[in-house]
């Protein structure tokens, strides 16, 4: 695998995940919605595996966060989904499979983590069900464009996987 191909990969999808974020969101319950950070998730876990993906969903919380255009819940989602999208697709071989990643890592998981976090980190005392409803919204929407995008587009000699 070409390093300097995969760094260069890894960086384009921050650069649509951060910006992308800015151009297509929409209200979703206690939070906002960002379903490209989703989407860059199952093309990331699908195109390069689920480490390079989750160091993608970081950088992309981290530049948010850093530019004011984010918040720190987008940390605990963002990743785990990236990682089971990533993981869920390296193991079973099926796009659908990244996408029930994400959704479930995000949607579930994220939101049920993000419950401690929110407390411990942000002050707030808010239960799983006023995350759940927004987390899940978001990464189902995302999950899908995610899935179109790489059904649509013949990613096979692009995918970078060893």
């Amino acid at each position: 695998m070409n390093k300097t191909r995969l760094l260069t990969t890894m960086a384009a999808f921050v650069a649509i995940g951060t910006l992308g974020a800015q151009l297509l969101w929409f209200p979703a319950g206690v939070a906002k919605a960002y379903p490209v950070q989703h989407a860059v998730n199952v093309m990331a876990a699908i195109t390069l595996g689920p480490l390079p993906a989750v160091t993608i969903a970081f950088m992309i919380g981290l530049l948010r966060l850093l530019l004011g255009l984010g918040t720190l819940l987008a940390f605990p989602g963002g990743m785990i989904g990236a990682f089971l999208a990533g993981i869920l697709y390296k193991w079973i071989q099926n796009k659908m499979a990244a996408v029930a990643g994400e959704v479930l890592g995000t949607g579930v998981i994220g939101a049920l983590f993000a419950v401690p976090y929110a407390n411990l980190l942000m002050g707030s005392s808010s239960g799983a069900l006023v995350f759940l409803p927004s987390f899940l919204v978001s990464s189902i929407s995302g999950a899908m464009i995610g899935w179109i995008i790489v059904t649509r587009v013949k990613l096979e000699k692009y995918i970078l996987q060893p």
